[in-house]
C-alpha cells in the first residue's frame, strides 16, 4: 500500500499506471483500490471519493494517449 501525504493527481496517476494493481491511501481523501491500471469506483462512494476517482482516471487516460510533436 502506498501512502500519499498530498493530493497530486499526476503523481498518483503515474503510480497507478506503473504498478497496475494494488491499494493506495491519500491523506484527507481516504483509501482507494486500483486494478488494470485504473482506480476502481467503490459501490458506496461519497461525492469527494467519486470526484477523485474520476479525476485520476482522466489523467491516466491522458498519459495513455500519445502526444503529437508540433
Amino acid at each position: 500500500m502506498r501512502i500519499f501525504n498530498n493530493y497530486q493527481p499526476l503523481l498518483i496517476a503515474k503510480h497507478v499506471k506503473t504498478f497496475f494493481k494494488g491499494r493506495l491511501y491519500i491523506r484527507g481523501r481516504g483509501a482507494y483500490l486500483y486494478a488494470k491500471g485504473m482506480l476502481v469506483m467503490p459501490e458506496q462512494a461519497d461525492a469527494r471519493h467519486r470526484a477523485t476517482v474520476q479525476e485520476i482516471n482522466r489523467v491516466i487516460g491522458q498519459l495513455n494517449t500519445p502526444q503529437t510533436a508540433a
